[in-house]
């Protein structure tokens, strides 16, 4: 099962505080131990929202919202998306990740649908345009 982690924003990571060299290494040995154990497939930190644009839908039309957003709890910071055997495992691999910020914070735990959750909607060409997507997408050695 595949899982995004999302890690919250906070007022100091919507401030543009960077880490600390001593958050910087726990952080990087807490990845470590998930690249070790296999399950790591992507880690980002985001910058603020100010430097961010959302686009809202609304029918056929479009529009640009310059960040900052409001409601920083609502933003995320940074994420990992990792392949676990279940969301319980992802919950024990949380619970051993230092606090990513200097103050509270939380981390959200969202499975990612795959292609089998479609299935009814998915006709075998469907299938194999998504397919081919993946595979095109796919990293290049």
């Amino acid at each position: 099962m595949k899982v995004i982690v999302l890690v919250k924003a906070t007022a100091d990571s919507e401030a543009g505080v960077m880490p600390t060299q001593e958050l910087w290494a726990a952080m990087g040995n807490f990845n470590e131990s998930l690249v070790k154990a296999g399950i790591l497939l992507a880690a980002e930190g985001l910058k603020p929202s100010q430097h961010g644009k959302r686009v809202h839908f609304s029918g056929k039309s479009r529009s640009v919202i310059d960040g900052p957003f409001a409601e920083t709890k609502e933003l995320i910071a940074g994420f990992w998306i990792w392949q676990v055997r279940s969301i319980e495992e992802a919950v024990e691999w949380v619970k051993r990740c230092p606090n990513p910020m200097l103050t509270d914070s939380d981390i959200e735990i969202r499975p990612i649908f795959g292609p089998e959750d479609f299935a009814e909607a998915m006709t075998p060409e469907l299938k194999a345009q998504e397919a081919d997507q993946r595979r095109r997408s796919e990293p290049r050695p």
